[in-house]
């Protein structure tokens, strides 16, 4: 049964399957809204531009029909004649063609969007089978075009039939009707009777439309299988980027442990952490923290700190605290200012001796770590959305 549910396509496309159909021209297209609205505008546009195209066309025949004598004989104007009556012509009619054009342009705005793909135009010999040919005149897609069409007969038929009956003694009056006067109401009939059933045929594309787009949403749904290997190439083998974050753990480890020798002191509880310090007098701020990590991590920067000669104290409350609220490059906090402020007087005191001689100083035994900001102490305070450690260390 699991593998009957991977295999069938109920997972809705995903981001990346809708962006591949638009990339090869496959958007959702409605037939019908494109005929209604580019028949409707041709029709708003006769009835507002008609009597104007009328008249121009009816001065463009008056003056086709008219000839004199200049023109019968000299070819050359009477070209230059029907020319002119063509411009007329054109000049007539382009408001009514660009109302049209304009509407055409725009109505895959409302299914699917306009879309250019280049893909479109390459050859697809595969629509050249005839056995694909076959099926398609019986697939589920030309049933429904079938119906579509079907409807559409019975639709405009009873629009067509309704306005015969309304207009039927109209029509039977214009054979009294002077000529002028009849062409006129004859005129405003078909015009009305266009309009009429124009609007029937918006009734069947407000029912395509949205069978198209849930007609497209279904021929892209996809199965379970596919969305996983789809989430796999598009974010990569799990294994893999898992790779990848250790081999960046261990260059920020690196990078850390390049800079364990510039530090000025490393503080430690003494095996299982180790934090080093460092601050610069010539910068403002309060001293940083370049390096920190637990056990072996905390052995290493140990054993470095050793070689370049850095002060190593051992202090383990400061060290847990440290080493639990901050994070590499950070500043300490506040609240641990006055216990590092004593050990780094006192490593500054150890260089003097080391330089100087004198009187060794004394390891701070007792430093000012609130309570709460030790992990071992009963009244430690977690830190929220501290971010995870370098080295993934124990605890002590």
């Amino acid at each position: 049964m699991a593998e009957d549910s991977d295999a069938e396509k109920t997972e809705p496309a995903s981001a990346k399957r809708l962006e591949q159909a638009r990339e090869e021209g496959d958007v959702p297209r409605s037939r019908e809204v494109a005929t209604f609205t580019v028949l409707m505008a041709a029709g708003a546009g006769l009835w507002m531009m008609g009597d104007s195209v009328i008249r121009q066309l009816e001065a463009v025949l008056v003056s086709g029909l008219t000839l004199d004598q200049e023109q019968i004989f000299n070819a050359e104007v009477l070209f230059r004649r029907i020319t002119r009556d063509l411009v007329q012509v054109l000049i007539a009619c382009l408001p009514l063609g660009v109302a049209v054009m304009v509407v055409a342009l725009a109505s895959p705005l409302v299914v699917g969007g306009w879309l250019f793909s280049s893909k479109s135009f390459m050859p697809n010999f595969n629509k050249l089978n005839p056995v694909s040919g076959i099926s398609n005149m019986f697939s589920k897609n030309a049933l429904v075009e079938l119906v579509k069409a079907i409807l559409k007969t019975v639709v405009v038929g009873f629009v067509a039939w309704l306005v015969v009956l309304k207009y039927k003694d109209a029509v039977i009056g214009l054979s009294v009707e002077p000529l002028k006067l009849g062409i006129a109401h004859t005129a405003n009939m078909l015009a009305a009777a266009f309009m009429f059933i124009v609007g029937a045929l918006g009734l069947i594309a407000a029912i395509d439309a949205p069978y198209q787009m849930w007609h497209y949403a279904d021929k892209l749904k996809m199965t379970r299988q596919e969305l996983i290997q789809e989430s796999k190439e598009s974010d990569g083998n799990p294994q893999i980027k898992g790779k990848i974050r250790q081999l960046q753990r261990e260059m920020a480890k690196r990078r850390m442990m390049a800079d364990v020798p510039t530090a000025d002191v490393i503080v430690t509880n003494p095996t299982h952490y180790a934090v080093a310090l460092k601050y610069d007098d010539n910068m403002r701020g309060a001293p940083k923290v370049v390096a920190k990590g637990t056990d072996e991590v905390a052995a290493r920067i140990r054993e470095i700190g050793k070689e370049n000669k850095v002060a190593l104290l051992e202090a383990p409350a400061l060290a847990r605290a440290l080493h639990k609220h901050t994070e590499i490059g950070d500043e300490i906090p506040e609240q641990l200012y006055a216990a590092v402020a004593e050990v780094l007087a006192y490593v500054f005191q150890l260089r003097l001796f080391n330089r100087s001689g004198g009187n060794r100083p004394e390891e701070p035994k007792k430093l000012d770590v609130p309570p709460t900001m030790d992990p071992l102490n009963p009244a430690f305070i977690p830190k929220h959305g501290a971010q995870p450690d370098l080295n993934n260390g124990a605890s002590a």
